[in-house]
């Protein structure tokens, strides 16, 4: 069995069971994100009047949802029909959904919204907070390093952004493609983002970490390791799992893997 937290692999349970109900979802990517998402919405959100959550992994949006879900925030009912026709849930965000602001997917656009909606609630001066997850592979994108640049520099404040690093991508791993992007702790230091480098499973050290934040920072960056597919060992950091529903078999592997 695992050594994740009973909440943990209960929350994997659901994922899971969602994705018996449609020939593809993003699991594995679910998988690598989601204590990450859980200690965003239980130990960062309820600090803050004002509270924004963008995913621009839109990859991990299965996580999100099961997140949202376990608070009471999306119907079961209307969850349980993920995927099929008509359905208001599908493989992506969509903005206008419950607890949805942004549509992505499109890697390399969620940062910049995160950017502008922290520098807009500051000239507010709101109760506020605006959280961002980009995967390490957007990393690549330009977009991503402009706002990187820019956030600090036009005194963004309140902003979080969390980058899932878990090492993978469609073709290869980013350590062996692009092997100079590493620590990127470092680099985000050089940019004037506070960072703390953290293991994106261990949700104490996490919820540490942004238990440390006040009602009042600048830009602050949580590089968090983590696996692909973690808690189901024949889909972590495995390619295959991207975008894939496990067949009968693996799908009762998995569910046993995960002690249930």
């Amino acid at each position: 069995m695992t050594n994740l937290t009973v909440h943990s692999r209960i929350l994997r349970k659901r994922l899971l069971e969602l994705s018996q109900q449609c020939g593809a979802l993003h699991l594995a990517p679910a998988f690598s994100c989601l204590e990450i998402i859980d200690v965003v919405y239980r130990q960062l959100a309820p600090k803050f009047n004002d509270f924004d959550f963008i995913i621009s992994k839109g990859h991990g949006y299965l996580a999100q949802l099961a997140v949202l879900e376990s608070l009471k925030k999306v119907p079961t009912d209307l969850l349980d029909r993920i995927g099929s026709d008509g359905s208001l849930y599908g493989g992506h965000p969509d903005r206008g959904q419950p607890g949805i602001i942004a549509s992505t997917g499109s890697l390399g656009h969620g940062l910049g919204l995160a950017v502008g909606l922290s520098i807009s609630k500051s000239l507010k001066k709101s109760d506020s907070a605006t959280v961002v997850l980009i995967s390490d592979g957007e990393l690549q994108e330009g977009s991503t390093w402009e706002n990187l640049i820019n956030a600090p520099a036009l005194s963004a404040e309140n902003l979080v952004l969390i980058i899932d690093n878990n090492d993978m991508q469609t073709v290869g791993t980013m350590s062996k493609t692009h092997p100079h992007l590493y620590p990127i702790d470092n680099k985000l230091k050089s940019l004037g983002w506070e960072v703390a480098a953290v293991d994106g499973h261990d949700t104490d050290v996490m919820k540490a970490e942004l238990d440390s934040l006040g009602k009042k920072f600048g830009c602050f960056a949580l590089v968090a390791r983590t696996v692909k597919g973690r808690g189901v060992s024949f889909m972590e950091s495995s390619s295959i799992w991207h975008y894939r529903s496990p067949n009968t078999e693996e799908f009762a592997m998995a569910l046993e893997e995960l002690g249930f």
